[in-house]
């Protein structure tokens, strides 16, 4: 007998039937991402004024795949298998392409020929590119792989491959979304400490923000953990990704705000060089990527 996460809180979500499973539901929040990640990606080179040849292989790289896996999910209808191989091969370049952009970022933060000491210094990490934020694309092509393959029995462990072939996995693909929410949630707190660090954390929400996103990263790797979590730490999961939301949704609004001038006029140029505002965005999306882990595993 499987679980169904979110109705060990309210036993009563088992009369409601969702139009989409939780995997289904999981690849279009992977392709949605892939998407924005892609147009987040153009916004934040154009502070350079200049996209460099390597740059566009994200910016073109996002769109794309997002189409493609919009793809594979109308052809998984009438051919599940292909539709899945189309999936991985995607996810797989999209873990690619967010282990080079962090590669290229880490580059930009070394200085090889400095003094012992000073070839890699948290001013330096501060103030170069962030190097966490192209590994959301590796992070989604984690989260789009556990979605693409079908476990059977749901909550089993064991995946069902092409041509009847099983393998079994050390663990759920439950608790596989758990580890992979807390990943998702300490690369966020950790990026969003960098890139604040430039303010000396001089608004106080800042506190909140990171204070709630190493609150998540730890509930959510102990759900991963936990083989038999119970009804209070289902609970305490839940109310750790609706304050990733919040903390999602405030941030937001901050950065607007910041980016207006006295007069509330908008500036493309201050969007752009001061406060972008999708990046805290990315704590509602690791909130919400931890919200669908808690619908039911069954297909």
């Amino acid at each position: 007998m499987f679980v169904y996460p979110l109705a060990e809180i309210f036993p009563g979500v088992r009369r409601f039937k969702i139009p989409l499973t939780r995997d289904q539901t999981m690849l279009l929040m992977a392709a949605f991402n892939e998407i924005l990640l892609g147009l987040e990606t153009y916004i934040a080179h154009l502070i350079s004024g200049t996209i460099v040849p390597f740059e566009w292989i994200p910016i073109i790289f996002g769109p794309v795949a997002g189409v493609l896996l919009i793809i594979a999910g109308l052809l998984a209808q009438r051919n599940r298998p292909r539709a899945t191989v189309i999936a991985t091969i995607v996810f797989l370049a999209s873990i690619a392409v967010g282990l080079l952009g962090a590669y290229f970022h880490m580059v930009r933060a070394i200085r090889p020929y400095a003094p012992t000491g000073g070839i890699v210094s948290v001013p330096l990490l501060v103030w170069a590119p962030p190097v966490l934020g192209p590994l959301t694309f590796a992070l989604i092509g984690l989260l789009g792989i556990s979605a693409a393959w079908k476990e059977d029995p749901p909550d089993s462990g064991t995946l069902l491959l092409l041509r009847g072939r099983r393998i079994r996995l050390p663990y759920s693909k439950t608790r596989a979304y758990f580890f992979i929410t807390g990943m998702g949630a300490l690369a966020t707190v950790i990026s969003s400490v960098l890139d604040h660090a430039r303010t000396d954390f001089s608004n106080p929400w800042l506190w909140f923000a990171t204070a709630i996103g190493v609150f998540a990263a730890v509930v959510a790797v102990y759900m991963g953990a936990t083989e038999r979590p119970n009804r209070w730490d289902y609970l305490t999961y839940l109310v750790a990704m609706l304050l990733m939301i919040l903390a999602g949704v405030l941030g937001l609004g901050f950065h607007i705000g910041r980016d207006l001038t006295s007069e509330g006029v908008i500036v493309f140029e201050r969007f752009l060089r001061i406060a972008p505002p999708l990046a805290p965005m990315l704590f509602a999306d690791i909130g919400a990527i931890g919200l669908i882990a808690l619908l039911s595993p069954e297909e």
